[in-house]
């Protein structure tokens, strides 16, 4: 029984990262209706931006409590990385929205390509690593056959996660960005003809989801210690997968979503074998899909006619 409590502990650090990941996702989805591809590459350059200013930090300015390198890292990581994803916004998809519904989507795989083969030259293909960040653990139990520990990077990831899906719930429910958004998802024709500005609203958006893959870049970095130009394509479809299972344009849903895929992956692993780790979270997806299409708490898709 210990080793699964350690297992879920394991699995809800992993889980966090990927719903932080796959709020981008939906935020966009459920706005514009188009798959961000490259928003797993955000993600990755957000954990190179985030390696980068920590090393500056600490070995250029010399800065050494970790606390305040840590939230430094994380601010400065989400502007970046938000500017980062704004540019992209106005070169590689404002410019398609009105073409035809595959345009938005090739340049977005296209702009994915681009920014890992940018990273790879610029940084080179190997692993990057950091010095070992809030590795001090805190035991849960003890004295039995298998003790029970959870470590202070992994109370900040899932903290963080929590803090952070909160001030976003909020500011799409209760304000009045949160309410162009829902207006454009509805309607962005009618929402312009309101008043609202769905340009900007969408490139805000954006930078939301960019500030929210900075975080889980940042925290990616600190929870496994080093980042290779490569690690946004598989974290990126596992979030993706993770906002389509929890209800795509769901806030909360895409949470859960990243909460059980990284569980199924961390069990599967402990339980029955790495080697399939990924399939098993996928094939998961596969039979939600199956009785429920619309995932767990997405709402029905009606045709308009």
């Amino acid at each position: 029984m210990e080793f699964f409590f350690q297992q879920l502990i394991n699995g809800v650090t992993l889980g966090s990262i990927y719903g932080l990941i796959a709020i981008g996702y939906t935020m966009v989805f459920g706005i514009i209706g188009m798959v961000n591809f490259a928003h797993g590459d955000i993600f990755m350059v957000s954990a190179f931006i985030a390696l980068l200013l920590f090393l500056a930090l600490t070995t250029v300015i010399g800065i050494t409590w970790l606390v305040l390198a840590f939230i430094i890292v994380l601010l400065l990581a989400m502007f970046f990385t938000s500017l980062w994803s704004w540019v992209i916004e106005r070169l590689a998809y404002r410019p398609l929205r009105g073409s035809f519904r595959l345009a938005p989507l090739i340049s977005a795989i296209g702009m994915s390509i681009f920014l890992a083969n940018f990273v790879q030259v610029v940084q080179g293909p190997r692993n990057k690593p950091i010095p070992p960040m809030f590795n001090e653990t805190i035991a849960l139990t003890s004295g039995g056959l298998f003790d029970v520990t959870v470590a202070w990077k992994q109370i900040v990831i899932m903290v963080v996660t929590v803090v952070l899906l909160t001030i976003f719930w909020y500011i799409v429910q209760k304000t009045p960005l949160g309410r162009a958004q829902r207006a454009c998802e509805q309607d962005r024709k009618m929402a312009a003809l309101l008043g609202i500005d769905v340009d900007l609203t969408i490139s805000i958006t954006f930078i939301m989801g960019a500030a929210l893959a900075a975080v889980a870049g940042t925290l990616y970095l600190i929870q496994f210690g080093n980042v290779n130009f490569a690690d946004g394509f598989i974290p990126g479809v596992k979030a993706f997968t993770a906002a389509v299972l929890g209800g795509i344009g769901s806030i909360p849903g895409a949470v859960i979503g990243g909460l059980l895929i990284g569980l199924i992956e961390v069990l599967w692993a402990a339980y029955v074998s790495s080697d399939y780790k990924n399939v098993a979270a996928f094939t998961i997806l596969i039979v939600v899909l199956i009785f429920m299409p619309q995932g767990l708490l997405g709402k029905p898709e009606i045709e308009k006619v």
